[in-house]
């Protein structure tokens, strides 16, 4: 069973910094699957904030494009989630997910989540 854990989460003022991470111990055909990173709002729900495909394509939400940017290391069964300029709006529970199965853009496994907070 694939366990996804989030990393890197914390306050920080706004217009500053975060890097979250998201790894896992073990995780078959992970260089294969796409990794998503979510977030979720107190009171607001869940919204897809980047993704990264097998082959390194990344999408973004309008609201955080040319702010975060999404990267992957597949010998590390690992991507992060890098957040520049944070806004106040940015806060929330934040989430990676990723497919089961070779070449999936399924969210099967998640991880249980970091939180940011930006202060204003």
């Amino acid at each position: 069973q694939v366990q996804l854990e989030e990393s890197g989460g914390g306050s920080v003022q706004a217009g500053g910094s975060l890097r979250l991470a998201c790894g896992a111990s073990t995780y078959p055909d992970y260089s294969t699957v796409c990794m998503y990173w979510f977030r979720q709002a107190p009171g607001k729900e869940r919204e897809q904030v980047a993704r990264i495909t097998y082959d390194h394509s990344t999408t973004y939400a309008d609201s955080v494009k040319g702010r975060f940017t999404i990267s992957r290391d597949n010998a590390k069964n690992t991507v992060w989630l890098q957040m520049n300029a944070l806004k106040t709006e940015d806060t929330g529970m934040y989430y990676c997910a990723g497919g089961h199965w070779p070449y999936s853009c399924q969210t099967d496994f998640w991880g249980q989540g970091t939180q940011v907070t930006v202060s204003s």
